[in-house]
């Protein structure tokens, strides 16, 4: 059996870690997704099993969105909780860090931490902040958007990017919850219906699809042409914009590369929460395949979900074999620096 490696895989640390608002953020899903909260705060046996249902032999972990407008202080409380919950299953875990970005020299300096203290794989942060930034320079413009949101474009969140960068690390960008003026586009509508299109039914994909223009009209990848960004959902409607992106992305300053090499160089994608092969056809025709990886973001999404379509997408001939492998695992190690025979080892083990 070949590995397979999922990077969009949430938990919660124990709850004297976490803002007691959170599980208010989450009530619809725990309405909707059967025992949710108890998937979330496992790091072993329901996890496991999990895993083994969906065929997933490697799993990075993220903390559940909502938290990286938290003080650095509780976010390396965290990323500490996570590290000893990895510790005695390194060979079928893997760790993204919770980064505090309203203080990004304090997210930055964070990372540096967990990557070379623990061997964390990069970062999993929410796609805005709902605060504005704890040290703040500069224009007040680059302080929060009208929505009452803070975007990471500004020179502000340079500290974190050249992190990333310099560590040779990742930074996955994941949808967050809207602010209220988000929110305030979907009224007008049953309340389950403005709650869920907001969010995970469409919102939470066109703002992060949107975060990662900005980004790259702000000069990001201009000033950290190294920097790797991942983005998940089939890449949160970029893949199939990105011609109109393309041709009108040059009316937005002059940068170093055009969008679509940023794209090719330095964006990755994964599968999660997508459960339809169909779009892979076009995804095949706009993303290097170097640059798609496999995900499921259990447990919002059921491992059930993920095996089906991982099954589905073998089967349809999309993809040859050499592919699906490297979006099912080869890529991930090459992204994250794992050793292939370990994986192909674990792998067997975990099976067995």
């Amino acid at each position: 059996m070949e590995p397979l490696v999922a990077l969009e895989e949430h938990y919660f640390a124990a709850s004297h870690l976490l803002p007691s608002h959170l599980n208010s953020l989450y009530s619809e899903q725990f309405k909707h997704v059967p025992a949710l909260e108890d998937k979330l705060k496992s790091l072993d046996d329901l996890r496991i099993i999990d895993m083994q249902k969906a065929g997933v032999t490697f799993q990075i972990i993220s903390h559940a969105p909502g938290i990286s407008s938290l003080a650095a202080s509780d976010c390396a409380k965290v990323n500490d909780y996570l590290a000893e919950k990895l510790m005695p299953r390194k060979n079928i875990f893997g760790g993204f860090a919770a980064l505090p970005m309203g203080d990004p020299e304090a997210a930055a300096t964070e990372l540096r931490r967990v990557v070379e203290t623990y061997g964390f794989l990069g970062a999993l942060i929410d796609n805005h902040i709902p605060v504005p930034l704890e040290h703040m320079t500069g224009d007040l413009s680059q302080r929060s958007s009208a929505l009452g949101a803070t975007y990471y474009d500004s020179s502000n969140f340079h500290p974190v990017w050249k992190a990333a960068e310099e560590l040779n690390v990742p930074i996955y960008i994941h949808p967050n919850f809207p602010t209220p003026a988000m929110q305030s586009h979907y009224e007008g509508l049953p309340s389950s219906a403005s709650r869920s299109i907001a969010t995970s039914g469409w919102g939470w994909h066109s703002e992060c699809g949107a975060h990662l223009l900005r980004l790259y009209a702000g000069g990001v990848f201009d000033a950290f042409p190294k920097l790797r960004i991942i983005i998940g959902h089939f890449g949160e409607m970029l893949p199939f914009m990105l011609d109109r992106v393309n041709q009108l992305s040059n009316r937005w300053g002059s940068r170093a590369r055009s969008f679509q090499t940023v794209y090719d160089e330095n964006i990755v994608i994964t599968t999660s929460g997508v459960w339809s092969v169909a779009p892979m056809h076009t995804i095949k025709a706009s993303t290097r395949i170097e640059n798609v990886l496999f995900s499921i973001d259990w447990p919002f999404a059921h491992a059930e979900w993920g095996k089906a379509f991982w099954d589905d997408l073998r089967k349809s001939g999309v993809l040859t074999k050499e592919e699906l492998g490297k979006i099912g695992w080869r890529n991930a190690a090459k992204l994250f620096k794992l050793n292939e025979h370990d994986l192909l080892r674990g792998a067997q083990e975990f099976v067995a």
